[in-house]
């Protein structure tokens, strides 16, 4: 049976994770809660948890570095960061310590349960019910697995999934990694076959998409909360994408 650990400094976010999922189904037999930085490092070198569910922010503290300090005590606890932050330096942050995943709040089932199915089958070399092996992740736009792409191309798919509200383009990318940014722009180019504004611009439209549907929000802010700073713009991009305007996506007929 498989250990948890989940860790935010507010006690309803953990009792919601503890029912997020049927952790008993994935063979989750012991799950455990901690609030601040010391009692998650406590609870992680007494229980040793398989996995670990980590808010980015715990008090003036970081996720992150509870990450890296149970890295440095050589415990083998596969971590999922889970943050109200959408800042690709959390993200890094994250990813470099080990983290399989980056998931902004709310976690929601669709989320979470595709993260821990490919922890358990890749990493703890588990099965889950009704699936000898793991579906693999696909990129929304791309509609490729993730494995099947570099680690360069990864990483700026992480960026665009923390970022991809605010005044994101290939030039603060490429700024990030210390490269060119035209030479960077070559390189996503070649692998992805979409230009990286075009890639940035398809994310962005299926975010608003889901938000359309899934709330019932003025869909001027949904474009802005998107990063579509020009109304016309996202208007236009919306309908050539979609073939139909957002307010058709939101009469009964198209929900």
């Amino acid at each position: 049976m498989y250990k948890l650990l989940i860790v935010d400094d507010e006690p309803q976010i953990l009792d919601g994770m503890k029912a997020t999922l049927d952790w008993k189904k994935y063979g989750v037999g012991q799950i455990e809660t901690a609030l601040t930085y010391q009692e998650a490092v406590e609870k992680a070198i007494r229980i040793q948890p398989d996995i670990g569910l980590f808010d980015v922010c715990i008090g003036n503290r970081y996720g992150y570095d509870i990450i890296s300090e149970l890295n440095e005590l050589r415990l083998k606890t596969i971590p999922i960061m889970m943050s109200g932050y959408s800042e690709f330096e959390y993200a890094q942050k994250a990813i470099r310590c080990g983290a399989r995943d980056y998931i902004l709040k709310p976690v929601e089932r669709e989320k979470l349960q595709p993260v821990v199915e490919k922890i358990i089958v890749q990493d703890l070399h588990g099965t889950v019910e009704n699936n000898e092996s793991v579906r693999e992740e696909i990129d929304p736009v791309l509609g490729v697995p993730y494995s099947g792409l570099s680690n360069l191309t990864n990483r700026i798919l992480v960026m665009v999934k923390a970022e991809y509200n605010q005044n994101i383009n290939l030039k603060t990318v490429a700024e990030k990694f210390k490269m060119n940014s035209t030479y960077l722009g070559q390189i996503f180019l070649k692998e992805t076959h979409m230009k990286f504004s075009e890639y940035l611009m398809v994310y962005r439209l299926l975010r608003v998409r889901d938000m359309i549907l899934g709330s019932d929000e003025k869909i001027a802010c949904i474009a802005r909360s998107a990063g579509f700073s020009n109304p016309n713009y996202f208007y236009s991009c919306f309908h050539d994408y979609f073939n139909m305007s957002p307010m058709d996506l939101r009469e009964p007929s198209f929900a």
